[in-house]
């Protein structure tokens, strides 16, 4: 035994000699899709709600609930700009976020680059989309230039990984504008970070959950109006669950994980958080689908339209989990009865 037991200490001393950066993935081959699925093969353009008569608040602070849709119009039709929508959004994270202990790293002097481009383009009729100009933060697991990622943990505090994950670039190339690094639990687990521990809005004696707990808990609280985060178990459900968020956990192989650290090669997921559902829409139609380099992905089309019937819906659920008596019974049980009362 002793002999087997040196020897399996000599193997993995040599293997530590290999440095394996985290980006790197393994050589296996995962893949989610049932037998037979077959997909939708045909791309629509996203039919979203009549945001027309969105007009500018009495009061500026309720310009921090507005949605992404309401925003957008109100930017497209240069009601506001970029560069004063950002400026908000920034100081409510400089206020709040101490609050919260929500925000690693503000990335302010990108974000004024950005929403001043954004506004340069749009004022010469050069308008990229719904997400053109609006200000977001993503889970601090996702590289960016010149700024730290730190995956929340303190051996990694000052890490710099000089590159932008595949989300931020396909959200810069959408137009959208990167405000903050969020918080994130110490490498990807809850919501305690190197810096502390990351509030529910609703309840600061609570935590947010995690591990995306920045990205909840910013979005929830109007610090952002939309953010981005990962789950590998449950990081993006249940911190949106906690603070009253929406949250899209997408199916394995719809974003590329490029640039983002990695917990578990079949298991990690990147999706967005919002404050409603079609929020959600438009940012996952912006982030989804190959990028060349994440082999996991899968090229299927994404379709969106609001007009859905909830007539034409079946919808499941764990009845045995639903009724047993758990600290969210009451919120779930509200959502259930709302897809009854819609029609599903």
């Amino acid at each position: 035994m002793l002999d087997n037991l040196n020897e399996s200490l000599t193997d993995y001393l040599k293997l530590r000699e290999i440095h394996l950066p985290n980006f790197i993935p393994p050589a296996i081959s995962f893949n989610p899709i049932p037998v037979g699925f077959k997909p939708v093969n045909i791309k629509s353009e996203l039919t979203i709600s009549d945001y027309s008569k969105t007009k500018l608040p009495e009061n500026m602070d309720d310009l921090a609930f507005y949605s992404i849709g309401q925003l957008a119009e109100l930017i497209r039709t240069r009601k506001i700009t970029s560069i004063e929508v950002t400026k908000y959004f920034i100081n409510r994270l400089k206020k709040y976020g101490p609050v919260l202990e929500c925000v690693v790293t503000l990335t302010e002097e990108l974000a004024l680059e950005q929403a001043k481009k954004a506004d340069a383009e749009i004022s010469k009729g050069k308008y990229r989309g719904l997400l053109h100009g609006i200000p977001y933060g993503v889970k601090d697991l996702l590289s960016t230039k010149k700024y730290k990622t730190t995956w929340g943990a303190f051996p990694y505090k000052d890490q710099v990984i000089d590159k932008d994950a595949t989300v931020v670039k396909k959200l810069a190339d959408a137009g959208a504008v990167l405000v903050a690094k969020l918080t994130m639990g110490a490498l990807a687990w809850g919501d305690v970070w190197f810096g502390g521990k990351t509030k529910n809005p609703w309840n600061l004696e609570q935590g947010s959950s995690g591990s995306s707990a920045g990205p909840a808990s910013a979005t929830s609280a109007g610090l952002v109006p939309f953010s981005i985060g990962t789950e590998t178990w449950g990081s993006i459900v249940s911190p949106s669950t906690v603070c009253g968020v929406s949250g899209l956990r997408p199916t394995y192989g719809r974003v590329s994980r490029e640039g983002a650290m990695a917990l578990s090669w079949s298991m990690d997921k990147i999706g967005p958080i919002c404050r409603n559902a079609e929020d959600l829409a438009i940012v996952f139609n912006s982030i989804y689908g190959p990028d060349g380099i994440d082999q996991t992905l899968f090229d299927f089309p994404f379709n969106y339209s609001y007009e859905i019937d909830f007539k034409d819906l079946k919808i499941g659920y764990l009845k045995n989990d639903f009724d047993k008596d758990y600290p969210f019974h009451k919120n779930d049980s509200l959502t259930l009865a709302k897809l009854k009362l819609l029609g599903a």
